[in-house]
């Protein structure tokens, strides 16, 4: 794919496609291992086990969210949010900088 295409972002363990830089809904998140974005929409993952996490933004039900290839884990997913403030995040992904790479862009 050429700078034509869409600008992708692949697994930095195994350069699996994970998503399109047009997902992006936010840069400001923090992960586990520092900077991290929010994400429409993922492909190639598998989403673990629910859990209950306190967050940075407070209680949130979120499933580590892992490539299918390599099953490194990548980020997470908002199940549920117990804050109305929070509740946009339902259903959206958390991508940390760290474990994704950005594809020839």
């Amino acid at each position: 794919m050429g700078k034509c295409g869409p600008r992708i972002y692949s697994c930095s363990n195994c350069r699996c496609h994970i998503a399109e830089h047009d997902d992006i809904i936010s840069k400001s998140f923090t992960g586990r291992s520092g900077r991290a974005y929010l994400f429409h929409a993922v492909v190639n993952v598998t989403v673990g086990p629910k859990e209950d996490r306190q967050l940075t933004t407070g209680l949130h039900t979120v499933a580590d969210i892992q490539c299918l290839e390599c099953q490194e884990v990548l980020g997470w997913k908002y199940e549920k949010a117990y804050d109305e403030t929070q509740k946009y995040k339902e259903g959206k992904f958390i991508l940390e900088k760290a474990k994704v790479m950005r594809e020839d862009w």
